[in-house]
């Protein structure tokens, strides 16, 4: 092995393409390098304590009476943006558990009246809040203070 490829095993984080000192630094403090701002070989030996799996996404489909109490649906996805006729709603006549759905009055996959008509299809019991003036991302300027504690509050009452 040439002492080339071993010197920049060695070399600052610095030197990796779009590394600057700040990011170098938090690196350095995760990897555990004890060298002012930590080198390339501590992201090879790093071995991280543990991690948070992202890769289950269960579905709503999948939920089950008393493994969890109820469901919170934020912006539900009852169909392709413009295509109303492709609904995603074939699981809920099998829910049985109660779900709260949130959506916005300007969702473009969902509107008010069609997220109400589907919710009659679900047994379990079922409450809709809709957010004025939010389409399908919810929160905006106008109610960022106040919309998630009033989900936080009907949730918790639900």
């Amino acid at each position: 092995m040439d002492s080339i490829s071993l010197n920049s095993l060695f070399a600052p984080l610095t030197s990796l393409r779009g590394i600057g000192p700040a990011v170098a630094k938090l690196i350095a403090r995760a990897a555990g390098g004890a060298n002012g701002g930590g080198r390339v070989i501590d992201l090879l030996f790093h071995m991280p304590e543990s991690y948070l799996d992202r890769s289950a996404r269960p579905t709503i489909r999948a939920a089950q009476p008393g493994i969890v109490e109820r469901l919170l649906l934020l912006s539900y996805p009852l169909h392709p943006p413009k295509r109303p006729t492709e609904l995603r709603t074939a699981h809920f006549p099998n829910l049985q558990t109660p779900a709260l759905f949130v959506s916005g009055v300007k969702d473009g996959f969902a509107s008010i009246h069609e997220i109400t008509e589907a919710l009659k299809l679900i047994p379990a019991r079922t409450e809709l809040i809709s957010v004025e003036g939010s389409g399908h991302e919810l929160m905006t300027k106008r109610n960022r203070d106040e919309l998630p504690l009033r989900v936080v509050h009907a949730f918790q009452s639900f």
